[in-house]
Parts: C-alpha cells; sequence; structure tokens
C-alpha cells in the first residue's frame, strides 16, 4: 500500500533489532500513537518542515528525534531503544515536558506499581521512601513532604500543576487536600521549582497527576481496597474513564476508615490518630482535533484525630489510659479524643490545551482552579479554631516554535488565597495574599549531546491584613532566574548541572501569627512583631521593620546513568538561603488563652507554665547534601538497589545555635525485587541513623531499622491486571521515633502491619 504524502511511518526497536510493541510515540509534544506489535506506527497529515519525535516505552530509554518532512512524508523512520534498569517516565510538572533522565535537576516520578506499592493515607507518607525526600509525620493523617531538609512554605503542593489550595503549608498539623489512591502518577521537582511555580517553591514541588480531566475516550475501570491491621484500617477507591465522541468523562472516589493505631510501647496504642475520610470528583471534556477543554467538579471530607492532646495545659506525655485493644467505637465522632480536625474542601479545575501547527505559538496551556476550604479544630466537644481558605488560581503556558534552536515557553500566573482562622485559639489575623508572575523558559541543544536549560520569573505578591486595622501591609517583588546544563557524554550516561537565585516572599502565617496554635502546642509570633519580657509580664508589640524576601543560591550537580544492567544517579547540591524564616523558641511562655485585639498593636500574656513562645525570625542558612541509588539487574528475575541520603543545614551565624531545627538524619537503604510471570515481591531494609545535630532546646533522636515485604500475585481471567496484594511493615516492631516530626516524643511511627488487598481493572 503507497505511503501517503506527509505522513511520517517507521519502526520502533531495541538494541538487538527486536520490535518494540506498546512504545509511546508523540510528534511535537502533541500527537501520540503507539507502536503495534511489529513495533510500527504512522502519523497521519504531518505538517511539512521541521518536526521532533519522542519515543518512549517501559524498560527502556527514551529517544528525542529532529525529522524533516518533505512532500513525500518519511516512510522509513528507524527509532532504536536501549534497555534501561532505571525507570524513565515523564514528567508534566514543567511547561516544557521532558523525563526524568532529561532534566538539570533530579525529579521522583512514582507511577504505576511503583505507586500502587507505595500508597499511603498521607502524601508525605506516600512519598517518604523516595531518595531526598522525607516526611513531616504530624501523626498518620498530616504527614507533608520534606525535600532536602525544606518543608512548609517553601515545598508548594500541586494538583495537575495548580496549587491544592488547603492550610496544610500554614502548619503540620494540617492535612493536604490531595488523594494519591486516584491519582495516575506523583512528580517531585528537588530542588527550587520557583521558575515555574513562583515563590512557594524554592525547596521544590509535590505534583499530583491524575485524570478528573479526562484526555481520552477509551472505557477503563480500576478499582482498589486494602485493609491494615494495625489501625484495623478499611480503604476503597475507583477510576472511571470513558466517552462517546467528542466527549470525555471521568469519575473518581475513594473512602478511608481508620482507628487509632498500635505502637510498640507501653501504651499499645496512639490516641487521637484515627481518621475518617471520602471524597469524589466528576470530570468532562471536548475532544478537539487540535487539543481539548474540560472540567472537573471535586468533594472531600476528613475527619481525624491530632495526636498529642495539643494544648497547653494538657500533660503530653500521658497516655497510659486503658484502651481497648479491639479498637472498638475507636473514632465514634472522636468522643474519646480531645483534639480532632474536621476538613471539607469544594474544588473546581479548568484544563486546556491546544496546537497550532502554522503560528508563532504553537501550543498553549491554561490552567484555572477555584478552591473552597474549611477545617475545625475541636477540642473536648468546643470548636477551638476554624481555618478558611478560598483560593483562584490562574495560569496559561505559550509554547513558541522552534528560533534559532530554541525551544521555549511563556508562563502568566495569578494567584489569589483569602485567608482566614476564626476562635479563640486562632493563632494568625485574616489575611488575603495575591501574586502576579511572568516567566520565560527556554532550552536549546548546543551540539548534538549538551542540552542547555535557563529561565527567569518575575513575581508581584501583595500581603494584606482583612481585619486588623493597625496590621501593615506588604508587597514583594521575588526575583528568580536558573542555568542548567544536561551533557550526554556518553551512550547511556549524562551530567546535569544548575545553578539558581530564586527568591521567596513570606506568608501571611510567618509575618501575621499571634496567638496559640493548638496542634503543635505552641504560641506563634510573626515577624512583624518583638517579644521582650517586662517584669512578669510577656509584651509583644509591632517592630515598624519591613521583612525581606528570602533568597536563596543553589548548585545541584546530578550524574546518571541509565542503561544496561546497572544504573545509577548521584546528585549533590548547596543552597545557601539568605533571610530564611525559622521559629525562634524565645524562653518565653504564654497563657493558653487568647483573644485577637482589634489593633493587634500589643499582646500581654503571663509568664508562666503555659506554651513556649515561638517567634518567626530571619537568619542566613547553608542546606548541603547528597542523594545517591544504585540499581543492578542480577537476571531477568531479580534486581536489587541500594540508595542513601543526608542533609547537613546550620545557620550562618549560629544565631540560635549552629544546626537547623527538625532536619533528618542519614539515611540508607537496600532493596531486593524478585519478579516472574504471575507473582512478584519486594523487601527493603532502611536504615535511619542517629540525628545528633539539633538546634537549641531540641533533643537527639536515636535511630532505627525499618523492615518491609510486599507481595503481588496476579490473576488472570478476571478482567485486566487483577492483582493480590499483601504487604508486612515494620516488620521488626521498631519502636521509631522521626526526628523531623514536632510530636517524636508521644507519637512514635506504627508498630508490625500487615495489609491485604486487591486492585485491578477491566
Amino acid at each position: 500500500m503507497p505511503t501517503l504524502a506527509n505522513t511520517i511511518s517507521g519502526k520502533v526497536v531495541d538494541n538487538k533489532g527486536k520490535p518494540v510493541a506498546d512504545a509511546t510515540i508523540k510528534l511535537n509534544k502533541s500527537t501520540v500513537v503507539v507502536s503495534d506489535q511489529s513495533g510500527v506506527f504512522t502519523f497521519d497529515a504531518v505538517k511539512l518542515g521541521q518536526s521532533e519525535i519522542h519515543v518512549s516505552a517501559d524498560s527502556y530509554s527514551h529517544v528525542t528525534q529532529k525529522v524533516t518532512v518533505g512532500e513525500q512524508g518519511i516512510t522509513d523512520l528507524n527509532v532504536t531503544l536501549s534497555p534501561s534498569v532505571m525507570e524513565v517516565i515523564d514528567v508534566y510538572a514543567t511547561p516544557l515536558h521532558g523525563s526524568t533522565i532529561e532534566s538539570a535537576l533530579p525529579i521522583n516520578v512514582l507511577a504505576g506499581d511503583e505507586l500502587a506499592l507505595k500508597q499511603a493515607a498521607t502524601l508525605g507518607e506516600t512519598l517518604k521512601h523516595e531518595v531526598g525526600i522525607h516526611s513531616t509525620y504530624f501523626g498518620p493523617n498530616s504527614s507533608s513532604p520534606i525535600i532536602r531538609g525544606l518543608d512548609g512554605p517553601r515545598v508548594l503542593i500541586t494538583q495537575n500543576g495548580l496549587d491544592v489550595g488547603d492550610v496544610s503549608r500554614v502548619g503540620p498539623d494540617h492535612v493536604v487536600s490531595t488523594e494519591t489512591a486516584t491519582a495516575t502518577q506523583v512528580e517531585v521537582l528537588r530542588g527550587p521549582a520557583t521558575l515555574f511555580y513562583g515563590s512557594g517553591a524554592i525547596g521544590g514541588v509535590v505534583n499530583v497527576v491524575d485524570t478528573r480531566v479526562p484526555t481520552s475516550t477509551d472505557t477503563q475501570f480500576d478499582y482498589r481496597y486494602a485493609y491494615n491491621s494495625v489501625s484495623d484500617g478499611n480503604e476503597g477507591s475507583f477510576n472511571f474513564n470513558t466517552g462517546t465522541g467528542n466527549f470525555a468523562f471521568h469519575a473518581d472516589g475513594y473512602i478511608r476508615d481508620t482507628d487509632d493505631y498500635e505502637i510498640p510501647t507501653e501504651e499499645g496504642v496512639l490516641e487521637g490518630s484515627s481518621s475518617k475520610a471520602d471524597g469524589f470528583t466528576i470530570g468532562s471534556s471536548y475532544l478537539l482535533d487540535n487539543g481539548f477543554v474540560g472540567f472537573s467538579y471535586g468533594k472531600m471530607n476528613n475527619t481525624y484525630g491530632i495526636p498529642g492532646h495539643g494544648h497547653g495545659d494538657d500533660d503530653h506525655d500521658d497516655h497510659s489510659d486503658d484502651h481497648d485493644d479491639d479498637h472498638d467505637d475507636g473514632h465514634d465522632e472522636h468522643e474519646e479524643e480531645s483534639v480532632f480536625a474536621d476538613m471539607k474542601q469544594t474544588r473546581f479545575q479548568v484544563l486546556s490545551e491546544l496546537t497550532f501547527d502554522e503560528s508563532f505559538i504553537n501550543r498553549m496551556a491554561a490552567k484555572f482552579a477555584y478552591t473552597d476550604y474549611q477545617h475545625v479544630e475541636i477540642e473536648d466537644g468546643e470548636v477551638g479554631t476554624t481555618f478558611k481558605n478560598e483560593a483562584y488560581e490562574a495560569r496559561v503556558d505559550l509554547h513558541h516554535h522552534e528560533i534559532n534552536g530554541f525551544k521555549g515557553a511563556w508562563t502568566l500566573h495569578y494567584k489569589s488565597s483569602d485567608f482566614e482562622a476564626i476562635g479563640e485559639e486562632a493563632f494568625t489575623a485574616p489575611s488575603k495574599t495575591t501574586s502576579l508572575a511572568l516567566a520565560w523558559l527556554e532550552e536549546k541543544h548546543l551540539r548534538d549531546d549538551v542540552l542547555l536549560q535557563l529561565g527567569a520569573r518575575v513575581e508581584s505578591v501583595d500581603i494584606k491584613s482583612t481585619d486588623l486595622s493597625d496590621i501593615p501591609n506588604f508587597d514583594f517583588t521575588p526575583l528568580s532566574a536558573s542555568v542548567g546544563f544536561v551533557w550526554d557524554y556518553q551512550q547511556g550516561y549524562n551530567l546535569g548541572l544548575s545553578m539558581s537565585l530564586s527568591q521567596r516572599a513570606p506568608s501571611a502565617g510567618e509575618l501575621y501569627a499571634n496567638g496559640p496554635h493548638i496542634g503543635t502546642s505552641t504560641y506563634e509570633v510573626g515577624a512583624i512583631y518583638d517579644v521582650e519580657m517586662h517584669g512578669d509580664h510577656v509584651d509583644i508589640e509591632l517592630n515598624g521593620v519591613k521583612p525581606k524576601v528570602e533568597t536563596a543560591k543553589n548548585i545541584d550537580l546530578t550524574w546518571r546513568k541509565f542503561e544496561g544492567d546497572f544504573g545509577f544517579v548521584i546528585s549533590g547540591f548547596y543552597n545557601q538561603i539568605d533571610n530564611y524564616y525559622y521559629l525562634e523558641n524565645t524562653g518565653l511562655y504564654a497563657d493558653g488563652g487568647h483573644d485577637h485585639h482589634e489593633e493587634g498593636a500589643i499582646q500581654d500574656e503571663e509568664h508562666g507554665e503555659g506554651l513556649p513562645i515561638y517567634a518567626y525570625r530571619q537568619a542566613d542558612v547553608t542546606l548541603k547534601g547528597f542523594e545517591s541509588e544504585f540499581i543492578y539487574k542480577v537476571n531477568d528475575a531479580l534486581k536489587t538497589s541500594v540508595f542513601a541520603d543526608y542533609i547537613h543545614a546550620t545557620f550562618d551565624d549560629n544565631v540560635q545555635g549552629k544546626y537547623l531545627p527538625r532536619i533528618p538524619p542519614m539515611r540508607t537503604g537496600l532493596v531486593f525485587d524478585y519478579q516472574q510471570d504471575r507473582f512478584d515481591s519486594r523487601l527493603s531494609i532502611t536504615r535511619y541513623f542517629d540525628q545528633d545535630n539539633v538546634g537549641e532546646f531540641e533533643t537527639t533522636t536515636s535511630g532505627y531499622t525499618l523492615v518491609d515485604l510486599n507481595v503481588n500475585y496476579y490473576l488472570e481471567g478476571y478482567g485486566n491486571d487483577l492483582v493480590l496484594f499483601a504487604k508486612g511493615e515494620n516488620l521488626l516492631d521498631e519502636e521509631a521515633r522521626v526526628h523531623s516530626s514536632f510530636l517524636k516524643e508521644v507519637a512514635p511511627l506504627p508498630g508490625r502491619n500487615f495489609v491485604l488487598g486487591v486492585r485491578g481493572s477491566f
């Protein structure tokens, strides 16, 4: 059969000349086809001139190839893929989509079976096994990711590239309002990502990707159910996608119900650790010849305990009360818990992507999200604090045709957050934060083996108090710029170098805090206040000093080997941050009670055995460290890997001791993967070392070893990919206390846990 003009046809083969089936071939990062069983693929109606083809397949390195299409098209394009022991996955968190081995900065991606294996109730616990990533671990319900020692307002959490819009960056006891049970992949940009997302991403970005706005009419139903023994917990989730004609439809949902979990200590159970969560999302898209436009609507509910009985007048170490071993009614309306939170969120999202072959702008990606978030913290049946956040976000990425070898995009980005904390124990004033930014990203192959990546961003951030007239308003103009190189110096090897200057505007909480924080059992004071002891009173007064933006100067070097039976990724980083915001322990105390003053100028509290006063201050700090992972494929059935990471974080001027508080300890691990046709298993052994590099007033933390075992059994004849799975977690029943947790003294990790479940699709 003759080949039509303006078509591209070819074949994908491996390095032995054998066809590679089910390879994904992208033309100009928009049109997608899949190779057949013979490795053959075809693109029809391709425009004349130069195009770019990106080819990817499981267990192979990706290949990007430029082609020139003439009047007769291309009929014999052969693409050779080399086997890779590393998992190579395309990343959606950056406007210039690439794979995990094509970036100057190191990137983690969890997808497919790996995501299913590591899925946990919180985002922090899902990601904590990844190299360079730890968890804040504020109990099993409120754990956020720590990236290279940075968390909170320095690590942005996004859903399909847009801020989740919750208040998890305000305090570690606040849950992250995104769900990995219905996600297709989770991406982590380690290191400054301010160019893509703004000043809230000075430490990195976690992007949760799902199909709530569908881009295909293919019908598929995915489901999962699991039971765990340590908290008598049940969880289930589903994803459904279908379509007809040009319309695609999506629905997903999840439910989770757990009791207080068992711990390997005298107490036996961690009170206040139960939870009950559920949520759903529906979405639809209209598919066009050159893209799509779609929307989604979702709701989340989460009622969860806050361990530690977090109030100044409570005995934080008293957990000796009798507790039913069977967890009977362990969280029925949380009657037996002194502190719990009730979170609700509604989120509306619009996504669109269009390609334009004949214009200077060849692709446009537009995103919009509206989020209505609320959670209340309840103590002894009384509402202590209500947190509300109404957020709007809009983003447009405009990609241009190649100019003198440069491919790039401009980004226009707007965000608005209207935050309010209400109640006797509200610790920060209501505020509104708006930002508007313009970013520019480019990349160019200086030669076939050297890729240049560069960009810049300018941002305007306005923060104003909406309640207290005497509280000043602030405006900041953070600037960011970066340059990076990826050098493929040898087949299957590359070096990545990234140098960046990133600035971050402070969050409203870091500026305006002035009250007791029930979750962390502290009295927090913002950077705009001075705290002084006068007689037997503590005076908290406005200091009249304008806070400064944080400025991070970061160098990152990454060495990769990604082809053959042996691979590795080794990264080293050096991050010097000027004007770093941190919570200083003043050594003073405040009463547990608190009323916001209308003028907000002076806050007096009796000195006594109340809540310790922590004040936001600024200092210069340095964080440096390394991350490494080595993978060896012993044979077709057995693969082993070794990993390690380390962070050294210090104040440059020893303003409050030498070391930053709550920095994760050094960690090493050994993993064995065994796979047969219908069976696979994984044994992982992870050693967390002692953490002796502690901040002032901070205690050291002993090391521990975690041993986990996972087993999957694949059944045939019951739809596609029906899997029975079992897990054994913390098999040694170690008493493991997380140094980065505010609750390490009262909330160790769960004891020995067994999980049974089923997942599949049809």
